[in-house]
């Protein structure tokens, strides 16, 4: 048992739906994070959660920042509560692990990457989608170069979310409370995978729309053409209109072999006859239950925050990375609603 100043001692903040792979992915890290406390605005929910969890309720938010062993804070609320939050753990010497994305805009996102900056504390961005075992293993291939030169890219997210249930949620589907649909809300986890692997986009040509399967203020449905700086092309698709759901995919066509992550899985085809698989069988959540997955990423993903922490070093995901994506979210629907190709600059 590792002693308690070997351990991040962290807050967590928000206990919604969101909160449930992190609770688990915390309890399983017991000897390498010990979470002082949760804090949310209502106290019963807050009391619910914490019973399940074994965790402590914070008494306030001030409460939590005021603890002078507090090492980070966990924000797991919804974007548009985030700003403020982070600015005082900032002020406060706080590091920050935050749920994506940054915040509704590219303009408030980037506020609180210069906040936590300006501070001197680390933040990281939740992209767990980087820390499956498939993924993890394609980006070692991606760096070594023995897939050779990227070529083309194709990325599907064919989702399903209900009406009921999900968008009739208050605030869902909203640009107040989510700032973007399809693209900021669920895409954005195979968007900042893709661009950890292909590096940046450098134009792209899109269509948004929201389709008859659902009433809501943002975009349930984006296709699109990418031009990558490194001279590849590719394609996209996303979507939350597609019953039932299905697992997301990525295909990357290199000049040695073909590399496909359908999920938790990568298969390999190398242009001699070899194929390659790598990978675990795991939902991604594509369906009705958007916490239909394990926690495991999410788990790997902590231990990598706190352990960048302790060290000193940048975590794997950190809010610069993250403001990529945003940025790449920004073109395509700036694309769509402008009616020509939009350049990144």
């Amino acid at each position: 048992m590792a002693s308690e100043r070997e351990r991040l001692v962290l807050g967590v903040v928000g206990a919604g739906m969101a909160a449930k792979p992190h609770a688990l992915a915390l309890n399983a890290l017991k000897d390498r994070i010990e979470v002082r406390g949760v804090w949310r605005r209502d106290r019963t929910a807050l009391d619910v959660f914490c019973a399940e969890y074994g965790f402590a309720p914070a008494d306030s938010y001030e409460a939590m920042l005021s603890d002078p062993e507090l090492d980070a804070v966990l924000i797991l609320t919804p974007p548009n509560a985030r700003e403020d939050l982070v600015a005082r753990a900032a002020a406060a010497g706080k590091h920050v692990l935050m749920e994506k994305p940054v915040e509704r805009t590219t303009e408030a996102a980037e506020r609180i990457v210069e906040t936590c900056e300006k501070a001197g504390v680390t933040l990281g961005i939740i992209f767990q989608h980087r820390f499956r075992a498939a993924s993890m293993a394609l980006a070692e291939k991606v760096a070594s170069g023995e897939l050779g030169a990227l070529h083309a890219v194709n990325l599907s997210v064919p989702w399903w979310r209900p009406q009921e249930g999900y968008y009739d949620k208050p605030g869902r589907g909203t640009f107040a409370q989510d700032g973007g649909g399809v693209l900021l809300t669920q895409a954005i986890h195979s968007l900042d995978l893709m661009l950890s692997l292909t590096g940046p986009v450098k134009s792209v040509t899109a269509l948004a729309a929201t389709t008859g399967l659902h009433r809501m203020e943002t975009e349930d449905f984006v296709a699109g053409g990418m031009e990558f700086a490194n001279g590849a092309v590719g394609a996209l698709m996303a979507t939350t209109a597609n019953f039932p759901g299905g697992a997301e995919s990525l295909t990357m066509n290199f000049g040695r072999a073909s590399a496909t992550l359908t999920g938790g899985n990568l298969t390999l085809s190398w242009f001699d006859g070899r194929v390659e698989t790598i990978g675990e069988a795991s939902s991604s959540g594509g369906g009705a239950d958007p916490m239909a997955f394990p926690f495991d990423w999410h788990r790997d993903q902590i231990a990598d925050f706190a352990d960048a922490v302790k060290s000193g070093r940048q975590p794997v995901s950190t809010g610069r990375t993250a403001l990529n994506v945003h940025r790449l979210v920004d073109a395509l629907i700036a694309s769509s609603r402008e009616g020509r190709k939009v350049s990144l600059g």
